[in-house]
């Protein structure tokens, strides 16, 4: 599968550990593509829930997704300052029809000020049962949130104080040719 370049559109599919699609972003921006990682951005984009419901992202987001890492990063651009929601998911995989990852269920938000929440636990454990995740799937989970939660407490990668800047530049510099 040939990589996505600077500048296209793609869209991307949230799966739940069962194969039931979740969640779709339609044409998500492309900033940057490498071998590991994928930069994009969402600005008023079409999301489209699994029972159907749809609705646009009010703000422009940067979205940073990585194959080694078990989480990807939403960096909300909003009046108040950034606000990062970040997935606790698979690796992505990107295909002649999508970028694609498995969600499970485990969120860190993080707020304008700094402090971190992490949020849907109780979902996570009702699906880490329903759906039987195996005792290795669980540790990988939980090791990748530490390393999420590192991540944030360094300012590392997306959370870099010039990361939102950098790219949402780049982003307006391709809108506006």
């Amino acid at each position: 599968m040939k990589l996505p370049k600077e500048g296209d559109f793609i869209t991307i599919q949230s799966y739940k550990h069962n194969g039931r699609l979740h969640r779709a972003w339609r044409d998500t921006m492309v900033l940057k593509t490498t071998e590991n990682a994928l930069i994009g951005v969402n600005d008023h984009t079409l999301v489209t829930e699994n029972d159907g419901r749809r609705w646009v992202t009010r703000e422009p987001a940067i979205v940073y997704f990585h194959k080694k890492y078990w989480f990807n990063i939403i960096a909300m651009i909003r009046e108040d300052g950034i606000s990062y929601y970040c997935n606790i998911a698979s690796p992505h995989i990107i295909d002649e029809e999508a970028l694609k990852y498995i969600d499970y269920d485990l969120d860190v938000k993080v707020f304008p000020d700094g402090h971190k929440r992490l949020l849907d636990i109780d979902e996570y454990e009702f699906h880490r049962s329903k759906m039987q995740y195996s005792a290795d799937l669980d540790y990988i989970l939980k090791e990748n949130v530490k390393i999420l939660v590192d991540w944030i407490n360094q300012q590392k990668g997306p959370f870099s104080p010039a990361y939102v800047d950098i790219w949402y530049r780049r982003y307006l510099e391709l809108k506006n040719r």
